[in-house]
């Protein structure tokens, strides 16, 4: 990251911005030199500073540039096993060339997911239909709540409804909000559990010409979805949430960060955006949705604000934090979907109503997906600290297929074994205690036929795949580990010192949690199926 890089973004602002230029660009052709010329002679980026940003994203790489068709490899859709088959039927109709691979669709529900023509396709959805132009659109998100309580998954927020309590948010002293905020103990939503009133309250307090609230949307790990539902099925929650935060701070902009595998939600965003903009907002208060370009790491808050700005999405060494030093380094509070949409619930209808639906620690609700293992995928709105065998087998209609595991909270999320559900509640302290992660609450059946060696490979090829490369652990010993394993499964047994050495350089040297959380999931495998990997190690010890 470049200071002076990003005083530079800074003059141009997020609307005119750099990455939104190279964006739009990339939708009418494949970016080349003449479009770095032309936003270096109105930005002052050096042109190859702007190629470097441009080769880092799915969406903008020039070798990507004829790719038409985008193929998940997502965990969920790789283990339903769907793909090969999916690839076959879209080869019958688009050369090789132009068919490419994404992470996630956050179609994990039905699985057999791809992406056509700016559209996301899943399950039972008649190829041949949808690459001739007129396929019909999938299934819907099934969305359900296991408590009175549904402060995300209700009836959707309209127009007139946002546009009167944005009204009551204005009159109330940004002092009142924040102390409801701090009363009902919200906690994010996206991994790491952290009490947001505490990063609002650091963003209040911060100086600054002016400052921003950002809403993190590129929601990446494989199994989860519940953000993409808020998206497009509660926009106006989303976006009311955002406005709580931003009164709170004294934030005048507000800006969703959406990632490109979600076109749906962009547009639908997009659309909201406008109809607020024709009624005329009466609050000084701009909202802006920005569309990703395909990276996972853009999730790590350091890394989205660098994308926002048009810099290489690199994760930034912290302090500063961002409600010091964010966007533009102004100070920024940057939150997940699922975080904001609390906070219309907790003004509305009081802290204590919120806290008191959940657990001591972690309080309100929690949206839960369940992929397409279960009888009943969806994503689920249920009390925090719900016991994990009623949202399994109550709620989703246990498996239908036998699986040996579960993995929840995404690829760096632990991996369960069915022996250890029965003590577990969903919440952060159950499962970190345990040794797990909540994570997105994501939920992953793993299936028993799945051989667990195969499992972190697929660990280690998703981080080395989406490693940002800032720091040598993570950029290194991911593809390290990845070897490592891909010549134990060739029959070369891993040294048990060597991998362990790589799991903890992983661990303790990564500036983030993609190479930092890495060895989360690993080590659950190991010490939970030791038997099962014995022989790939030297000694038959994992």
């Amino acid at each position: 990251m470049s200071a002076n890089l990003s005083h530079l973004s800074g003059k141009k602002g997020i609307r005119a911005g750099i990455f939104r230029d190279l964006v739009a660009r990339s939708r009418q052709h494949a970016l080349g030199r003449e479009d770095f010329r032309a936003i270096s002679q109105t930005s002052l980026f050096g042109t190859a500073q702007l190629h470097g940003t441009a080769s880092f994203y799915d969406y903008l790489r020039p070798d990507e540039a004829n790719v038409k068709v985008r193929v998940c490899s997502g965990t969920c859709c790789e283990l339903a096993g769907t793909q090969p088959e999916l690839k076959a039927a879209i080869a019958r109709h688009v050369p090789a060339e132009q068919i490419g691979e994404v992470k996630c669709l956050g179609r994990c529900y039905e699985n057999r997911a791809f992406q056509f023509a700016d559209h996301n396709h899943s399950g039972q959805t008649d190829v041949a239909a949808v690459l001739a132009g007129h396929g019909a659109p999938s299934q819907a998100i099934h969305a359900a709540a296991s408590t009175a309580h549904q402060f995300l998954t209700g009836q959707p927020l309209g127009l007139d409804a946002f546009l009167q309590r944005l009204d009551m948010i204005y009159a109330t002293p940004a002092a009142e909000l924040l102390a409801e905020v701090q009363q009902s103990g919200l906690r994010g939503r996206g991994g790491a559990g952290f009490p947001l009133a505490r990063k609002l309250a650091a963003c209040q307090e911060a100086t600054g010409e002016t400052k921003f609230v950002v809403c993190n949307g590129d929601e990446g790990d494989p199994g989860a979805y519940s953000d993409r539902y808020l998206l497009e099925v509660q926009p106006y929650l989303v976006l009311l949430g955002m406005a709580i935060a931003a009164r709170i701070v004294g934030a005048d902009a507000a800006i969703l960060y959406i990632r490109a595998e979600y076109p749906e939600a962009l547009r639908t965003l997009d659309a909201a955006i406008a109809a607020l903009e024709a009624r005329g907002l009466k609050h000084d208060l701009e909202f802006i949705a920005v569309s990703g370009a395909g990276s996972y790491v853009c999730g790590e808050e350091t890394a989205l604000l660098s994308s926002l700005e048009g810099q290489r999405p690199e994760v930034r060494v912290r302090p500063p934090f961002p409600v010091m030093q964010g966007l533009f380094l102004q100070p920024t509070v940057v939150s997940n979907v699922e975080t904001l949409a609390c906070l219309p619930a907790i003004v509305a209808h009081g802290a204590r109503e919120f806290a008191h639906c959940g657990s001591a620690q972690s309080t309100g609700t929690k949206l839960v997906c369940l992929d397409g293992t279960f009888h009943r995928p969806g994503v689920y709105e249920v009390p925090m600290g719900t016991p994990l065998p009623e949202i399994l087998h109550h709620l989703g209609g246990g498996s239908r297929i036998p699986v040996k595991a579960f993995q929840i909270g995404g690829p760096l999320g632990g991996i369960i074994p069915l022996a250890k559900i029965s003590e577990l509640h969903l919440d952060f302290e159950s499962l970190q205690s345990h040794g797990f992660l909540l994570g997105h609450a994501s939920i992953v059946g793993i299936p028993a036929s799945l051989p667990m060696l195969d499992l972190v490979a697929h660990l280690f090829a998703f981080t080395a795949s989406e490693s940002c490369g800032k720091c040598y652990p993570c950029r290194i010993g991911s593809q390290r580990g990845l070897e490592l394993v891909t010549a134990a499964q060739a029959g070369t047994p891993i040294d048990p010192t060597l991998f362990h050495d790589l799991l903890e350089t992983l661990e303790i040297g990564s500036l983030c949690a993609l190479g930092g959380g890495l060895p989360l999931p690993i080590r659950n495998i190991l010490a939970h199926f030791p038997a099962e990997l014995a022989s790939s190690f030297r000694g038959g010890q994992p």
